[in-house]
């Protein structure tokens, strides 16, 4: 076989596993887990809402307007619901793991241009097996789709920027890049669709502070050309003044409550410490914390001790900066926020770790075996106290076959030190990584197979159906937010609070609470007995009747 044979086939065994490796990451077990929390069922609704209304101007939740979020999540929800009515946990969730994907090859076809094969290998393998980029891609929320489209936009810029080289003796582009400008301005739209104006500040803020360290004003102007404005003015007011011009206070809530108050004032009360995403960006990276912390600290001395590097790195390193910086002086802080930062800084370590003259392999090596003791320990940790874990006994065999792959993986980054010195250390470290993300992988759908939805309240909603007649009146009391909106979405309809609208004929879905704890004179029976449904708590499901029914005296007016 020749030299360019085996090449080819190396690169074609490389591109199936790295396939493999995005597919597992950003598309397995999207319907495994039912709608967690209070934002998953709300934006799922708003989308399901808009496939069966056809209005995909105004976003609408329980039949009412609602402005929190613009609408290109909604959009490609709405698409998918179309297409897949009876996968709905696929159909909401599927363009965030498309944006991830989209993201992911962007970033390598940067790292590819601008730093060699061995860096874009590197992206491909940890980005995509990064705690932050498979949750936020299995989550139907704003977050990844904000940070997919802000992270194109920002290849677009480097292109823009010459920071891109070309290809031998050919531009990369036409002199002027027509493509690059036109995708720049489209793709900052779509993000200012995803999030709002936000992007606008992400972008031109991180713009600003590489225009300022490396004196390349000209080149930052570059990305105000025409082309570029008018593809943005295509793509994102469009829907903002016909959103405007048909609800009045759309102004007023979105861009005024939603976004000044939001990040001026503690009025959302999501109130946390300047220093709160440094323990956010730790976790984001897992398993790879320990070789991300290493590569940063290691990366921080030479840049302080050469006070030097090129204009592409400082342009990722304004960008990371930025955007840690300016959601920590926020009022209000929530993981998501820092989500466009993470595939710009994997970016970073990739290039750092895949060249030995940034990183010395043996640092990397070790970082890697952190890795591996780091996954152990989290193995041992849920092996110890598996209740803790999964709100539910776990028989051994089942926790076995979980802890399985978590123990291979940590065994083989502990084994990464061995081939360390070796020629071929960056490739047999870059396959044992890709192993270890792999078994991550399949952990997380063993762990959600087994823990049969337990976190959501899917199958709750089931039951639901079949005990209760079509056309009863039901009510909720005592429980979360979080439950209330899940089961508004998979009943589909909303379910009035018992607080706000008590009922005397139906029935009344509780955690923690009994017929004592609603203060009625009517009759009242639990049906199911305190029965556990794997919730945060045990559910009841009580039966109201109103006394005079059963022989009694009426004892207060049905409410109107």
């Amino acid at each position: 076989m020749s030299a360019i044979q085996a090449t080819t086939l190396r690169r074609i065994g490389w591109a199936l596993f790295i396939a493999a490796t995005l597919y597992l990451c950003y598309f397995s077990n999207l319907s495994v887990v039912g709608f967690v929390g209070p934002d998953e069922p709300r934006y799922a609704w708003i989308a399901r809402d808009m496939a069966e209304s056809g209005d995909w101007v105004t976003p609408r939740l329980y039949g009412r307007p609602w402005f929190e979020k613009p609408p290109l999540l909604y959009w490609g929800g709405m698409i998918f619901f179309k297409l897949m009515p009876g996968q709905p946990e696929i159909a909401a969730r599927l363009p965030s793991a498309i944006c991830a994907l989209l993201a992911t090859l962007a970033l390598a076809w940067l790292a590819w241009r601008s730093y060699g094969e061995e860096c874009a290998r590197w992206l491909l393998l940890l980005l995509p097996t990064s705690f932050a980029m498979i949750g936020f891609s299995h989550a139907c929320a704003t977050d990844m789709p904000f940070a997919g489209m802000l992270t194109l936009s920002l290849a677009c810029a480097a292109v823009i920027l010459g920071l891109v080289p070309p290809v031998e003796d050919t531009p990369v582009l036409p002199r002027t890049p027509w493509l690059a400008l036109l995708l720049f301005g489209f793709f900052l739209g779509l993000a200012v669709l995803a999030k709002g104006p936000a992007a606008l500040v992400l972008m031109g803020g991180a713009v600003f502070f590489w225009a300022l360290f490396t004196k390349r004003w000209s080149g930052a102007f570059r990305l105000l050309h025409p082309a570029a404005i008018l593809a943005f003015c295509g793509t994102a007011p469009p829907w903002y003044l016909l959103c405007a011009h048909r609800n009045p206070d759309f102004f007023r809530i979105f861009v005024i409550e939603h976004n000044f108050k939001r990040y001026l004032t503690p009025e959302f009360q999501h109130i946390q410490p300047f220093w709160y995403y440094a323990p956010v960006l730790l976790l984001a990276f897992f398993p790879w914390t320990a070789l991300f912390a290493t590569v940063t600290l290691y990366g921080a001395r030479g840049l302080l001790r050469f006070r030097e590097t090129s204009a592409g790195i400082c342009l990722v390193l304004c960008w990371v900066l930025f955007v840690v910086v300016f959601f920590s002086v926020s009022k209000s802080k929530l993981p998501g926020y820092v989500l466009p930062a993470i595939p710009t800084f994997a970016l970073s370590v990739a290039r750092a770790v895949a060249k030995p003259k940034f990183v010395p392999p043996q640092l990397t090596a070790s970082a890697l075996l952190g890795t591996g003791l780091a996954i152990l320990a989290g193995s041992l940790l849920i092996g110890s106290h598996p209740d803790t874990f999964f709100h539910r006994p776990v028989e051994p065999r089942v926790l076995a076959i979980l802890l399985l792959p978590l123990v291979t993986a940590a065994v083989l980054a502990g084994l990464v030190p061995l081939v360390a010195a070796s020629r071929r250390s960056n490739t047999l470290m870059a396959l044992s990584s890709s192993i270890v993300a792999l078994s991550i992988a399949f952990s997380g759908g063993i762990v959600r197979r087994h823990n049969l939805d337990a976190v959501s309240e899917r199958g709750l909603a089931a039951v639901l159906k079949s005990d209760i007649p079509s056309g009863d009146q039901l009510r909720v009391f005592g429980i979360r937010r979080g439950e209330h909106y899940a089961l508004n979405f998979y009943l589909h309809r909303e379910i009035p609070r018992w607080e706000d609208q008590p009922i005397r004929e139906g029935y009344v879905l509780t955690e923690h609470k009994d017929c004592n704890s609603l203060n009625t004179k009517d009759f009242c029976k639990d049906l199911w007995r305190m029965r556990d449904f794997v919730t945060p708590g045990p559910s009841a499901l009580l039966r109201i009747e109103p006394r005079d029914s059963l022989g009694g005296i009426r004892s207060r007016q049905e409410p109107e």
